[in-house]
């Protein structure tokens, strides 16, 4: 009987809000107060964001031919192992599972429930069952296919996108002139932190927060083989997804500082809901919150659904374990990683173990950023390789012409149907940007970056382990 494969459901809209809801959670109604914190300048604080969308576009882009390149299920695993062979590509998918992406569901998932709890009035002691709720019926929905999946996901982005319009409208139409003119002159004296490299260390550890809450848009890749023109849609997805996301967060922090303030961002525990309440009263505060409980219960979904693609071509590279590999003979869903991803975020979520290991491998999501942004070096590279034969052909001018035709046949085979413009510099910024980060997150806290570096490194006897099994499985 032939192997279910997957279905492709998708459309280019149904992508696009994959990208939007994989970066947009928590990050945006909080982090701002972070960035306030560690720069001078409320123009300092926006040029920040915009940079950060910057580096968030160029990971699209990179991420974007990646995808139209290869348009496989398992995303950056699948360029890792094609470009730099199968142990990067497995610490990638081993890290996804053991922390990056699981220990964030839980701690999503516990960010859900306790503004779920707030809002309805509800103890603290309904938290940890509510984010193990949210997480199962999340699940369910994903092992029924990818198209209820997206659903869920399209009616929570918008709605997030709706929660975040809102704030932006009432801070540009509702925000009076007193408000806005502390911020304005703030902001005309963005040019004059104290000195050059107290300028570069101010922007380099507010771009670390910024990073992070850009993360995200690569999880479309990962479903890369279920949307129905992967080649042509998925770039246009990606792209889009990302420009939308940065206007958003560069408008969002604008109306920030326009109302708050510098001073009173960086004071700020909660900036949504404080510009809220300060433009709307108590009903706006209320009104935010019921925006951040919509934003991370999408962002949750987000997680169950794309990372599970990862864990079941590990699979089937004999690399995890092997029932993964399956997909669901009717729903077309990677049933089995989807139970067993959502079994271990449940105990990240029981035994609270989710808040150090993010702690300590937070610098690994960007570590693996600028590895796959790198891979589209040597896809370039291996473009560039000449496709005919070296030798001047020694039969006829038919076969020689034969023999150029099937060259050009060949090029045109691996031409991407998507190629982004200014290669190498838009890749090389990327990836740069990558660096930074790690090394800005290193030098913040370098027993947190050692910590999660083993941790990372736990993964390498696991390798072996399984490659081990894979090759007794294949000699019975």
């Amino acid at each position: 009987m032939t192997a279910p494969t997957y279905a492709r459901r998708l459309s280019v809209f149904d992508a696009t809000m994959l990208v939007v809801g994989g970066i947009v959670g928590a990050g945006i109604f909080l982090n701002p107060a972070v960035v306030a914190q560690r720069v001078s300048t409320g123009g300092l604080a926006v040029f920040v964001w915009a940079l950060g969308g910057a580096v968030a576009l160029a990971g699209a882009f990179v991420f974007a031919e990646l995808g139209a390149r290869k348009p496989l299920a398992g995303g950056g695993y699948v360029y890792l192992r094609d470009a730099f062979g199968p142990l990067p590509a497995f610490l990638y998918g081993w890290t996804q599972m053991l922390v990056i992406n699981s220990g964030g569901i839980a701690a999503v998932a516990v960010t859900f429930a306790s503004y779920a709890a707030s809002l309805a009035g509800a103890p603290d002691a309904v938290i940890v069952p509510v984010a193990i709720g949210a997480i199962v019926v999340l699940s369910g929905v994903n092992y029924l296919g990818i198209k209820p999946g997206s659903v869920v996901q399209n009616v929570f982005t918008v709605l997030k996108l709706a929660a975040l319009a809102g704030l932006i409208v009432a801070g540009l139409v509702v925000a009076g002139p007193d408000e806005g003119a502390a911020v304005g002159a703030a902001s005309v004296a963005a040019a004059r932190p104290a000195g050059g490299f107290a300028l570069v260390a101010a922007v380099g550890a507010a771009l670390i927060p910024v990073l992070f809450a850009y993360g995200g848009w690569q999880s479309t890749n990962f479903v890369a083989e279920e949307l129905r023109q992967p080649r042509r849609d998925l770039p246009k997805a990606i792209v889009w997804g990302v420009v939308i996301v940065v206007t958003v967060y560069v408008l969002a922090n604008f109306v920030y500082l326009r109302v708050l303030g510098l001073s009173g961002l960086a004071e700020s525990t909660a900036p949504a809901s404080d510009v809220m309440r300060t433009l709307l009263g108590p009903a706006g505060a209320t009104f935010i919150a019921a925006g951040v409980t919509i934003s991370t219960f999408g962002f949750l979904n987000l997680a169950i659904l794309a990372a599970p693609r990862v864990y079941q071509t590990m699979a089937s590279d004999g690399l995890f374990f092997g029932r993964a590999a399956r997909l669901h003979p009717t729903f077309k869903a990677p049933g089995a990683a989807i139970v067993i991803q959502a079994g271990w975020a449940i105990l990240l979520c029981l035994t609270k173990g989710y808040a150090e290991l993010l702690d300590w491998v937070v610098f690994g999501d960007w570590i693996f950023f600028a590895l796959v942004g790198a891979t589209l070096f040597v896809y370039r590279a291996r473009d560039a390789r000449p496709l005919g034969p070296h030798a001047a052909p020694s039969g006829s001018n038919q076969q020689a012409g034969l023999e150029r035709a099937e060259a050009v046949t060949r090029k045109e085979a691996r031409k991407p149907a998507f190629r982004l413009v200014g290669y190498p510099w838009v890749p090389l910024f990327f990836v740069a940007a990558g660096v930074f980060a790690v090394m800005s997150t290193v030098g913040a806290n370098p027993l947190n970056a050692l910590l999660g570096a083993l941790t990372i490194g736990t993964g390498v006897p696991v390798y072996f382990g399984w490659r081990r099994l894979a090759g007794a499985r294949r000699t019975k």
